[in-house]
């Protein structure tokens, strides 16, 4: 895609051979469902069978939201169906373009461009892993957890979820107990809660069962109660002020994490260098892509500004 200068002008009719830099494809993508919630927040269902079939944890799409724009949006995928061909995608209402993507209807067909990205690293973890999602980085942390399930059926993930507006799921409490935390501090994610996978949220607008704090405090606590905090390792996906908390809570407890980053994006795919961030290499300071070189990154090797 790197000879494309605007992959939204292409012609839209099914997969374009070699319009593609590894596994990214560019495909055609019809919308299946549309589930609106509280807080300018939409789950969306898009069949695209080349997208489903190669998407993995923490990596994203690029799409265009409207025929008449031609500035694509980036979207972290939710769920993907290889089989059925389908991915989800969780989206914030907060600009023109998600505008006109959240008005869209079933049975619409929208340009999608993707998998894009390295995603999270999917073996080799520890055995306790902590799952953090923050707004619109929860999706990523569904995904990783269904995929950890699925590939090493006995581990145990824990996704917290923080979130300042309502959370994009009617929460319920949780039919899995956790030691070490208030005994008001039970609501929990339905979707996971059914795939036995432990959930958490957070919050501080008083929502009914949520942790009373940032997510970042919920995960603190969690670790520093544990007797095996040995056990631990953080994935991290939301703003950048939480990832910075997530960083540091790793750091000072020594704990490996990886966390995916967000960035305004202009191609996605790595030609206009628009998106990139400073880490620390075994070679010094570098200057790298969001989107391609990421957008997961170890925790240590990140240099936030300031």
């Amino acid at each position: 895609m790197a000879g494309q200068s605007n992959p939204a002008s292409m012609p839209t009719s099914g997969v374009k051979p070699n319009a593609h830099r590894g596994t990214i494809k560019y495909a055609n993508g019809t919308i299946l469902n549309i589930d609106r919630h509280d807080g300018a927040q939409v789950v969306m269902r898009i069949e695209c069978p080349p997208l489903a079939t190669h998407a993995r944890a923490g990596s994203f799409v690029h799409l265009q939201c409207d025929d008449e724009l031609a500035m694509r949006r980036p979207m972290s995928v939710m769920r993907a169906s290889p089989r059925d061909g389908w991915f989800d995608m969780l989206f914030k209402v907060h600009g023109h373009g998600t505008a006109r993507l959240a008005n869209r209807q079933v049975g619409d067909v929208v340009s999608v461009l993707g998998p894009i990205g390295r995603p999270f690293r999917a073996k080799d973890y520890r055995p306790r892993p902590l799952l953090i999602g923050g707004g619109v980085g929860i999706p990523p942390m569904i995904f990783l957890a269904e995929s950890m399930r699925s590939l090493r059926p006995q581990v145990e993930p824990l996704v917290l979820m923080g979130s300042e507006v309502p959370f994009p799921f009617r929460a319920r409490p949780s039919q899995i107990m956790l030691p070490g935390l208030p005994a008001d501090t039970i609501a929990a994610m339905p979707l996971l809660d059914d795939w036995g996978i432990a959930s958490r949220l957070a919050s501080t607008q008083g929502y009914a069962g949520c942790f009373d704090g940032l997510v970042t405090e919920l995960a603190r606590q969690i670790v520093e109660n544990s007797p095996e905090r040995g056990d631990f390792e953080i994935f991290a996906c939301g703003p950048t002020p939480m990832l910075r908390a997530v960083q540091s809570l790793a750091l000072a407890l020594g704990i490996p994490a990886q966390l995916s980053l967000e960035e305004f994006m202009a191609c996605a795919v790595g030609g206009c260098a628009g998106c990139t961030v400073r880490v620390n290499t075994p070679a010094g300071p570098a200057m790298k892509r969001v989107c391609v070189d990421g957008p997961v990154f170890e925790a240590e090797q990140i240099v936030f500004p300031g």
